[in-house]
């Protein structure tokens, strides 16, 4: 008997307990992410807290509130300017990470392409090799090409003179005269 491969053993759960640990998963999962956001919220509020204390506007002058209006616009710009250098610093690592990704992709694509020989090959030897043993004698290549006559190519060309100039062509044509020359001929 030939012995079994050692490697990983065949997993043996039911497909009812692959379920079950399924659902489980994702219940643990789906609460995670709860709390995840939760954890998100309180961070968020204390943040807000943290930079922006909540106002007193009771009992203030006019001044008073021009010099609050002046302070939470240099908040406001400062805080633009952060905005600002985080999404040019995203920005920036974003590109890198692209052209990096480009760069081990020329670098995985490439590989040596072999150099090639010339070789010289007879027609005998060339048929051979595409028909194989089927051809015995040597063929002519030259034979099955197409004769051309030098009397055919004088033709072509005084055709291709009378039907030069098409206005005479036209006029000619015209009348019934010209359509019964043109059935004759």
């Amino acid at each position: 008997m030939a012995a079994k491969p050692e490697g990983k053993p065949k997993c043996k759960i039911s497909a009812s307990r692959k379920l079950s640990l399924k659902i489980l998963l994702l219940t643990r999962a789906s609460e995670e992410l709860e709390a995840e956001k939760a954890a998100r919220e309180e961070e968020k509020v204390r943040y807000i807290g943290e930079k922006l204390p909540p106002l007193q506007l009771t009992a203030l002058n006019m001044d008073e509130l021009q010099e609050i209006c002046q302070q939470m616009h240099s908040q406001i710009d400062a805080v633009d300017e952060e905005r600002y250098d985080f999404e040019a610093k995203v920005f920036k690592n974003y590109r890198d990470i692209y052209e990096l990704n480009l760069k081990v992709q020329d670098l995985g694509g490439k590989f040596k392409k072999p150099a090639l020989r010339k070789v010289r090959v007879s027609a005998d030897e060339m048929m051979k090799a595409l028909f194989g043993s089927r051809t015995k004698e040597s063929v002519d290549l030259r034979g099955n090409l197409k004769s051309v006559k030098k009397e055919d190519i004088k033709q072509e060309k005084e055709m291709n003179m009378e039907v030069g100039d098409w206005r005479k062509n036209v006029e000619a044509m015209s009348d019934m005269k010209g359509r019964k020359k043109m059935f004759d001929a």
